[in-house]
């Protein structure tokens, strides 16, 4: 029985941990901008050339 109280007293404690994380990151700014990574996939990712094989071989 005593196991129990301990696991209790652990997960309560692990429990205050991740709130006091969450109320941190929350006032430290972590989430403000939601806008932006749903609009994200909407644009394409910039193209870059690839060097062709012939490039790659007379240098």
């Amino acid at each position: 029985m005593n196991i129990l109280y301990f696991l209790v007293g652990c997960s309560v404690l692990m429990a205050l941990i991740f709130l006091g994380a969450f109320i941190w990151a929350a006032k430290t700014g972590q989430n403000d901008d939601v806008y932006t990574p749903g609009v994200r996939i909407l644009f394409d990712d910039e193209v870059t050339e690839e060097k062709s094989e012939e490039d790659h071989f007379s240098s």
